[in-house]
């Protein structure tokens, strides 16, 4: 990891929700940066590289990044308003609750969309998308990599796979905003047109940046509309000025970035694409705390929302409550053990179920203990909840 920063921030607990995540001290400390104008030379190469190292992280040397001020929402959006027409079909593959707001989102800009619903706690199939794909035309397939609802993980390689053989003119974007540096993406090998991501997850930086990778045919699908984007302050047509002349060293201006966090940016994407572990390793040490995490609760006698391993995210996991048991026996015994961990989100098992986040410094930074926190806080509630239960 990198060398001690000259600042250590406060106590505090552990912060082990879907995200926001934790953050490292010295990616704190960038954030702290003195005020700096967006047009200065020294911002402009700063902000360039943030541009050249989300490639490097997505694995897509010739993709247009768009680093904007916003929530990972923004990424929506940005799909929405840009690559997508009124009138034109999209199909969701719909895997939880982020299924639903994307479908909103689409909605909202004039698209017409259908959905692939995947069963509760499980992902859409490649042979469901197959069948989709063959019964109508669709500009746009929509994959949630990994839902935050329900911790399920997508098969984004097949899935981009089957649209390219069955409808190679569909464009695929993928909700990458829970799964992003905690799960592999290789964006141009397998196929992803757009890959929507924000900072404060896997990239493990605080809130605040919505960043967006669109594929050279994404852009292509752009130039080529033949109407304005629906949106103002989200129209590529105004940012990709501005990203290109940051990341060939020069200023402009459309809207003002956050210049702090860029900088706090700066410093988690240069760790995880210059410094140890590597990006390969990074993600197998992710793939091991989730097993670790997993096979605990397992142990405990608790069952995942995802109904398969192969359904399960990697930087995350949701687990029901035991029987007789609900969110006040677990989520506050947790923050009294210094361990925040999330409430339910989904609709049909918002009361039965609660979720961990394990990504980012938690888990590469083994020094700092933080997993097996996490277990030995889970173990004692947990145990200690069954056995009040039963007296």
């Amino acid at each position: 990891m990198a060398s001690n920063p000259p600042f250590k921030q406060e106590p505090h607990k552990l912060l082990v929700i879907p995200g926001p995540i934790e953050v490292a001290d010295d990616v704190l400390y960038a954030n702290a940066h003195p005020s700096m104008s967006h047009t200065s030379p020294d911002f402009i190469k700063v902000f360039g590289d943030c541009i050249r190292m989300i490639r490097t992280v997505l694995y897509s040397p010739n993709s247009q990044p768009f680093l904007i001020a916003g929530s990972g929402t923004l990424g929506w959006d940005q799909v929405a308003s840009n690559l997508v027409q009124p009138g034109e079909n999209v199909l969701v593959l719909n895997s939880g609750y982020f299924g639903d707001s994307f479908t909103d989102c689409l909605q909202t800009y004039g698209a017409h969309v259908d959905q692939v619903q995947a069963k509760l706690g499980e992902a859409v199939q490649p042979s469901e998308l197959e069948a989709a794909l063959q019964g109508k035309s669709y500009k746009l397939v929509t994959i949630t990599h990994v839902d935050t609802s329900t911790g399920v993980l997508s098969d984004a390689k097949a899935l981009c796979e089957t649209v390219k053989r069955v409808s190679p003119n569909t464009l695929v974007a993928l909700d990458g905003v829970c799964s992003v540096a905690s799960e592999e993406i290789h964006q141009e090998e397998w196929g992803i047109d757009v890959v929507l991501t924000a900072t404060q997850k896997g990239l493990g930086t605080p809130p605040g940046l919505s960043i967006v990778n669109a594929s050279q045919a994404a852009m292509k699908a752009f130039h080529e509309r033949s109407t304005p984007p629906g949106s103002y302050y989200a129209s590529w047509k105004r940012w990709l000025p501005i990203m290109q002349a940051y990341e060939a060293g020069r200023a402009s201006y459309f809207a003002t970035p956050p210049v702090n966090l860029v900088y706090a940016f700066h410093a988690s994407l240069s760790q995880i694409t210059k410094g140890t572990p590597s990006l390969q390793e990074r993600f197998q040490q992710h793939r091991e705390a989730s097993k670790r995490i997993k096979d605990t609760a397992e142990a405990l006698g608790l069952e995942q929302v995802a109904v398969d391993s192969k359904f399960a995210a990697n930087g995350m996991t949701a687990l029901y409550f035991p029987v007789g048991l609900s969110a006040s026996d677990i989520v506050p015994k947790m923050a009294e053990k210094d361990v925040t961990i999330a409430a339910g989100l989904h609709k049909d098992i918002k009361e039965r179920y609660f979720r961990i986040g394990h990504m980012g410094i938690s888990v590469v930074d083994k020094a700092r203990g933080d997993i097996d926190k996490v277990l030995d806080a889970l173990t004692e509630v947990v145990k200690k909840a069954l056995a009040t239960q039963k007296s």
